[in-house]
């Protein structure tokens, strides 16, 4: 596996989003996942003398391309974005469609798009390198609101994910672990334990929560945990 990644936390104390710089280490090609913003994105890149390439965009809102134009300006790097989100857009360079594959250096994510939190909501998903990065799809131990889709979609959009290998570690968009960790303090189950206790390392070396294995997820996160639609639209209704 050559993708390196580097989570950056952004706004802080404010969204607590997090944005990602990605690196190729084989060729050295970089890019941003969601460049939520500028500042804390340039000091990383720019301590190490990365210039990305790319800024791939989840979805839309501006707490995750706050930063877009002025990396944009700085390092010239293009914008990636749903065709479906790129109408909300002003500086988006290239659209991509679900099931389409974009290449950074010698690597390649696909495209998976998941509507629900908005219409046009995409997935990178890192296949050789067991990587993907959900926005505001999917959370440590929860999922994302609903801004512009239905429950429906987000059930349709979350068995996507569902259906990828349990040993593919997941990237979020937030910083929103603190309100499930008191869920897995109640839940008993070996799979809780496991969770915690990676998410005690993590804290313990000053590392952010991110980077789970989705198979651990799917035993431990509420939503994933339901397998029956009708059951799913009510609990995500709060009924």
């Amino acid at each position: 596996m050559s993708l390196e990644i580097a989570p950056i936390l952004c706004l802080k104390g404010m969204m607590d989003n997090y944005a990602y710089v990605i690196t190729d280490t084989q060729s050295g090609a970089c890019a941003v996942v969601d460049a939520s913003e500028a500042a804390p994105i340039e000091e990383y890149c720019d301590s190490r003398g990365l210039k990305p390439e790319f800024i791939l965009v989840t979805h839309h809102h501006d707490d995750h391309v706050g930063g877009n134009a002025a990396l944009k300006q700085k390092y010239g790097c293009k914008i990636v974005a749903s065709a479906v989100d790129a109408v909300h857009l002003d500086d988006a360079d290239i659209t991509v469609h679900d099931g389409e594959t974009f290449n950074l250096g010698q690597i390649s994510a696909t495209v998976i798009a998941v509507a629900g939190h908005t219409n046009g909501h995409i997935l990178w998903y890192f296949e050789q390198d067991k990587a993907l990065f959900t926005g505001d799809t999917l959370f440590n131990l929860s999922v994302g609101g609903l801004f512009e889709g239905t429950p429906w979609q987000m059930w349709q959009s979350l068995q996507k994910i569902k259906s990828l290998p349990d040993d593919v570690c997941f990237y979020p968009g937030h910083e929103y672990t603190r309100a499930g960790f008191a869920g897995l303090l109640r839940n008993p189950t070996p799979a809780a334990a496991e969770y915690r206790h990676i998410l005690e390392q993590k804290m313990q070396k000053g590392e952010p929560p991110v980077g789970i294995p989705l198979g651990l997820e799917k035993k431990c996160n509420p939503y994933l945990k339901i397998d029956d639609e009708n059951v799913f639209i009510r609990y995500f209704a709060g009924g």
